[in-house]
């Protein structure tokens, strides 16, 4: 059994507490059909990242304006299909426990888009909550995560982030955060810890913050 200390957990959220796969993968799937991009190309690279930015790496010729427009549309599609949204294992358990802690939500999503999704889920919001409309730069810039420790008030080298993307992962090693990276592919991306999910550790109060215990 392993323990460590933080002064605060900063959480992604799709893929680390909400399930949201199958929508996001038919969404933009029928994208890439629509515009004669290889499915597996668009889904290899989107996770973690703001529509906009997946948009240009793929269609490198359109404008931002473009990309934002159209970013729009299908993140109106993404609110709208909850169905199959559900939590991740464990997510319930730790946001239930990190009641009072510092922590906060940090996710490539729009503010609408996280709270439909997290109630989906039956999960509660934060109440600091980095979202697309917060920053200026997408993972894998760290800028969500030092913002939300500032937010917080704390050292962003005692936060510790969660992330299941690889562009998360690489975001919170470049805040000078520890990484717990949860899911099947995150040890790939070479995070501080890689756990099966966030049932593979706890949180608890303790000095200056929790102590995370994995299980």
């Amino acid at each position: 059994m392993t323990t460590t200390r933080a002064a605060a957990l900063l959480l992604d959220m799709d893929g680390t507490l909400v399930d949201s796969r199958a929508v996001v993968d038919r969404v933009w799937t029928e994208w890439s059909l629509e515009h004669g991009i290889e499915p597996a190309r668009t889904l290899s690279i989107i996770h973690g990242r703001q529509g906009q930015d997946s948009m240009a790496l793929l269609l490198p010729d359109r404008s931002h304006e473009e990309n934002i427009a159209e970013n729009r549309v299908l993140l109106a599609a993404e609110t709208a299909q909850l169905d199959g949204v559900v939590a991740v294992d464990g997510a319930a358990r730790l946001m239930d426990d990190l009641t009072g802690l510092p922590h906060a939500l940090v996710t490539s999503a729009t503010r609408e888009l996280a709270a439909a999704r997290m109630g989906a889920a039956g999960l509660r919001m934060p109440e600091v909550a980095i979202t697309a409309e917060s920053v200026t730069a997408s993972k894998p810039d760290p800028e969500g995560f030092l913002l939300a420790a500032e937010h917080l008030g704390v050292d962003p080298a005692a936060c510790i982030v969660v992330e299941d993307s690889a562009n998360g992962i690489a975001a919170g090693l470049a805040a000078g955060m520890r990484v717990i990276g949860v899911g099947p592919h995150a040890a790939e991306a070479d995070p501080t810890w890689a756990v099966a999910a966030p049932a593979s550790f706890t949180v608890a109060p303790g000095p200056d913050g929790m102590v995370v215990t994995f299980v």
